[in-house]
């Protein structure tokens, strides 16, 4: 019954996306509400299968789809996009402030969860995703600066997030072990190293072959599809077998094949022209983007679910109260901060602040550190953050971000550009 009438929403979206689309409801709120309706009608037997070893066996897969599609997502032929000085800023100053300032707003707020635990849910909530606001992105009422900053970090930011969040498992997964940060650390590096090296290896090596046997004629359009979906599953496996971290691993391919594919597209523009290269270019991703969509809806389906789970259980207004702050404060405090300096206008500053949903990674990572930690207080309270903190960036950024569009369109002529 529950794959019927998760398959069922999946295809009343489907029938329905372009008028919803218009009416701004996007496929994350009507997957919410059919889990909503699902969760009534499988009651408690859906806890017992969320906290199973299957489950979290699902959620690492996704994400290391997910992380794979990011890093291959990002537009712009430089690693940092067309305005690196200010995504460096975002990503190496204004992500850590934000984990340290949700970190530190979790001890006032929820003072009986240990501080591995509150790093771990730091992690949870910060990275932006735009699965609730796809539109965001591609919505000509931003400026192209504001568009390509907010892209460059919702591609980058759950991959440099990921080591941390491994690290802050590993501390809060062994609480009564009395593992010290340095034994944590000696655990994630070893398991890092492998995964950049095998990640960029697999990534780069498959790239290439890609490049060469596209051009020799041995490829059809639909085996380049294919291969671009194994990627970041023989990716995942092939770090794992060796000992290292298949999250990291996955990202770091996705970084190597996008650049090794460039290759492919330029060396295709020579012969057909470059805006015929680059729309045979974009078919490749295809499948790969439509399985991501996928999971990512399935995705969503679990979070209506657990929304019924954690109404039963009951939650804290503190807890509510961090997960709404960690949408706002949390994210736009730091962010503020770091494009001080910038060419960025005001306007344009308020908006990389405000324009921050929370999507597919905080579920995913949430997911993980329920299945991950010892069943108990710090785990629920990290299920009913991660669900309050998604559903919350639906309405406020899913709903909300029309009117920031008009307001912004609003502004004055465009800027010169930004560092």
């Amino acid at each position: 019954m529950t794959v019927i009438l998760g398959l069922t929403a999946i295809v009343l979206w489907s029938l329905t996306a372009h008028r919803m689309a218009r009416w701004h409801i996007g496929a994350p709120m009507v997957m919410v509400v059919a889990g909503v309706l699902l969760g009534f009608v499988v009651g408690d037997e859906f806890a017992l299968a969320l906290n199973t070893s299957t489950a979290e066996f699902v959620a690492e897969i996704i994400l290391a789809v997910l992380l794979f599609v990011d890093a291959t997502e990002v537009r712009g032929g430089r690693l940092w996009g067309n305005h690196p000085g200010t995504a460096a800023r975002l990503l190496l100053v204004a992500l850590p402030l934000s984990l340290a300032l949700a970190a530190l707003l979790g001890s006032a707020l929820l003072p009986d969860v240990p501080w591995p635990v509150l790093l771990v849910l730091g992690c949870v909530v910060v990275p932006i995703d735009f699965a609730p606001a796809e539109q965001v992105v591609r919505h000509r009422g931003l400026s192209a600066r504001v568009r390509n900053v907010l892209n460059i970090e919702g591609g980058y930011n759950d991959g440099i997030v990921t080591p941390i969040f491994l690290f802050a498992m590993i501390l809060a997964g062994d609480l009564y072990q009395e593992r010290t940060p340095l034994e944590a650390l000696a655990t994630v590096i070893p398991f890092a190293i492998k995964a950049i090296v095998v990640g960029f290896l697999v990534g780069a090596v498959l790239g290439w072959l890609m490049d060469v046997c596209a051009t020799a004629g041995w490829m059809t359009e639909q085996s380049r599809r294919i291969l671009v979906l194994v990627v970041p599953l023989l990716t995942f496996f092939t770090t794992v077998a060796v000992g290292g971290n298949g999250f990291v691993a996955s990202f770091v391919s996705g970084i190597a094949f996008r650049f090794a594919h460039r290759v492919f597209i330029a060396r295709k523009a020579r012969q057909r022209g470059t805006a015929e290269a680059l729309a045979r270019s974009r078919h490749d991703f295809h499948l790969l983007e439509d399985v991501s969509a996928q999971l990512g809806m399935t995705m969503w389906l679990v979070v209506g679910m657990c929304a019924v789970l954690i109404m039963s259980w009951g939650f804290s207004w503190q807890a509510l109260l961090f997960a709404l702050a960690a949408l706002t404060l949390v994210r736009a405090v730091p962010v503020l901060l770091v494009l001080i300096g910038t060419r960025f206008t005001g306007r344009e500053r308020l908006l990389v602040a405000a324009l921050g949903p929370r999507g597919t990674t905080s579920i995913v990572f949430g997911l993980l550190a329920f299945n991950g930690l010892p069943d108990g207080p710090a785990a629920d309270t990290i299920l009913v953050v991660t669900v309050m903190c998604v559903l919350s960036s639906v309405v406020l950024h899913g709903l909300g971000f029309p009117l920031l569009a008009r307001w912004s369109a609003r502004g004055a002529a465009p800027a010169p550009d930004a560092r």
